[in-house]
């Protein structure tokens, strides 16, 4: 049994503890709130982010930092993108130095358009070799039902990788590996950019054909901005990338989608913010992606009229026949 730390009680953080209990690990789970903790360790439940979800008996919670972390050989980090910074500055010496860090997280660094990965790289000053990622199509909830799911654990040591897919692969979820932490990271973090679009055309009320020319059209958008960020193409098609997009952009489960949503009904972004129960990446991700994008010159037509739509400078109803650059020009597919 490996010791593993997950830090983050959300959904996601609290799922993945789960999958990890599961697997036979010994997991202790830190939570923020010290009523959330209490609440994990005496019901088994999670009712603010998972009503309904019965957890393992074995899952251990606590709100004591020093305590989680003590030992861990693997450690699971599952916050707020914008938050992981400050929150590595006060854990960075209390994670064992040979230990494996996990990032579950799908966002960028707003300011310097840091990975999630390259965050923690930076503050921890751990080798690349000791970072992974965890990608794929997993909406928490039908994962914590234990419904058949799949991701992939990237990291620049493929023995690395599999420790951590070992970890985190049970009767109900299977973890596969692969050296591309650059396209796995960024395949989670570009979609949830197409599941607040297609959630925009969804909520103004535009059918099937809107939404999978938008899905299609901005697979290819993600991929060509992947791939000259130094991302393998194929990484785009699989689990990490395409995987990941059709869960997110079609599920009522996805905050991203959900988020999208009531966009295209007309609420703006302060009530979307003030209405989701948690963070969407997606809205927080748009803009330091499209500066990445201006910064290799990549066009990203749909990123940029969700954009335009986040900010209230386009109407909803305008993204689908927008699905293009506007140019009067054909364009090859």
């Amino acid at each position: 049994m490996a010791k593993i730390a997950v830090l983050g009680a959300g959904s996601w953080g609290t799922t993945f503890a789960k999958v990890l209990v599961d697997a036979g690990n010994n997991v202790t789970l830190w939570s923020r709130r010290a009523e959330l903790t209490e609440e994990i360790n005496l019901t088994h439940r999670n009712g603010d982010y998972m009503p309904g979800i019965n957890l393992p008996v074995d899952l251990v919670a606590s709100s004591d930092i020093s305590e989680v972390l003590a030992g861990a050989e693997q450690v699971y980090i599952a916050v707020p993108s914008q938050s992981l910074r400050n929150n590595l500055e006060q854990w960075g010496n209390l994670i064992e130095p040979d230990a494996i860090v996990v990032s579950l997280m799908k966002g960028v660094e707003q300011g310097s358009g840091l990975r999630m990965s390259e965050v923690i790289r930076e503050v921890l000053g751990f080798s690349e070799d000791q970072i992974c990622v965890v990608s794929g199509p997993n909406l928490s909830l039908e994962i914590a039902s234990e419904q058949p799911a799949a991701c992939v654990a990237a990291c620049t040591s493929g023995e690395n990788a599999s420790r951590v897919a070992a970890a985190a692969t049970n009767s109900y979820f299977t973890t596969f590996t692969n050296k591309d932490v650059i396209g796995t990271e960024f395949g989670g973090i570009l979609k949830n950019l197409i599941a607040v679009a297609i959630g925009i055309v969804n909520g103004v009320g535009y059918g099937q054909n809107t939404k999978a020319s938008i899905m299609t059209r901005g697979l290819a958008e993600i991929s060509r901005f992947a791939v000259e960020y130094g991302a393998k193409k194929k990484t785009m098609v699989g689990l990490a990338g395409l995987g990941d997009l059709i869960a997110t952009s079609e599920s009522p489960l996805s905050r991203n989608h959900k988020a999208g949503e009531m966009l295209g009904k007309g609420y703006s972004k302060r009530e979307v913010l003030k209405r989701l129960s948690q963070t969407a990446e997606g809205l927080t991700s748009v803009a330091p992606i499209l500066k990445l994008a201006s910064a290799k010159g990549v066009s990203m037509p749909i990123v940029e009229q969700v954009h335009l739509v986040i900010e209230g400078k386009m109407s909803p109803k305008d993204i689908g026949p927008s699905l293009a650059s506007g140019s009067d020009s054909p364009e090859a597919e």
